[in-house]
């Protein structure tokens, strides 16, 4: 008998698939993971703020030739000229993608200004710009990408948010991360409910190593904080984004979750 070949990802057929943040970090690792198991006929649309970086995962993706259709919208979702620019997008490509399956993925985000306590949160357009990128922008591009794609017979549709520990758990100089983490959380609950007939995750990654961890342990304003995030990187217990990537990618393929669950890295 010859060698046994590598483990070929399983396909998914021609699938629809949305993913925000996609430049850097977690988002990135998701693409790389994503784009070899699409099949013939799909599209992946990248949506980041950062051109440069976006369109150099484009570019190594389509190389990769998985078959799938690469396309990219830099734009920035805080603002209603990025958000437009983006569910134009959708509306654009979604309704003509020839697809079994739709996935989006929520993965777009920021921390907020974390030097800053509770008492120090007095502006309102800081409080609202925050609120803008990290809530509204997953509400109206979920529900654009939904409304576009469309119900079809025999096709499959769904959505996934990246949560965090933070949507359950307070911290201290966190609270826009963690209140704006817990809202997307109770949103994408409700779309589980509503919508019996999409699949809804909401995906804890755990701590990853992406500049957001080195903010957390530079720029948290509580000095316990600071120490409890610099001891997480001293004692190698930060995931790797393709690892934690690889995870969600699993609980996609067995499908056994509960619409609408909080599924934590640590859980799978």
């Amino acid at each position: 008998r010859g060698m046994e070949p590598g483990p070929v990802p399983r396909g998914w057929g021609s699938v629809s698939c949305v993913l925000s943040g996609a430049s850097r970090g977690f988002g990135r690792s998701l693409a790389r993971l994503l784009a070899p198991r699409l099949g013939p006929g799909s599209l992946l649309l990248l949506l980041a703020r950062s051109e440069a970086p976006l369109a150099e995962l484009a570019r190594e993706l389509r190389a990769a030739g998985s078959g799938a259709r690469v396309e990219l919208v830099a734009a920035d979702l805080g603002s209603p000229q990025g958000l437009q620019r983006a569910a134009a997008a959708l509306r654009d490509l979604l309704p003509a993608a020839p697809a079994e399956r739709l996935l989006v993925f929520n993965n777009a985000g920021s921390l907020g200004d974390i030097s800053k306590s509770f008492l120090d949160l007095t502006d309102p357009d800081e409080v609202n710009s925050y609120f803008a990128f990290n809530v509204t922008s997953a509400l109206c591009l979920t529900s654009t990408a939904l409304e576009a794609f469309g119900k079809r017979p025999g096709s499959s549709r769904t959505v996934v948010n990246v949560s965090s520990l933070c949507a359950l758990k307070p911290f201290k100089n966190w609270t826009l991360y963690c209140s704006g983490k817990a809202s997307r959380e109770m949103m994408f609950q409700v779309l589980a409910l509503e919508e019996p007939d999409v699949r809804v995750l909401n995906y804890a990654p755990g701590p990853l190593d992406t500049d957001m961890q080195l903010l957390a342990r530079t720029k948290t304003g509580d000095a316990e904080m600071r120490r409890f995030f610099q001891n997480l990187q001293e004692s190698g217990q930060l995931i790797d984004c393709a690892v934690s990537a690889q995870k969600l990618v699993k609980l996609l393929e067995e499908d056994t979750f509960r619409s609408g669950a909080h599924v934590d890295f640590y859980d799978v």
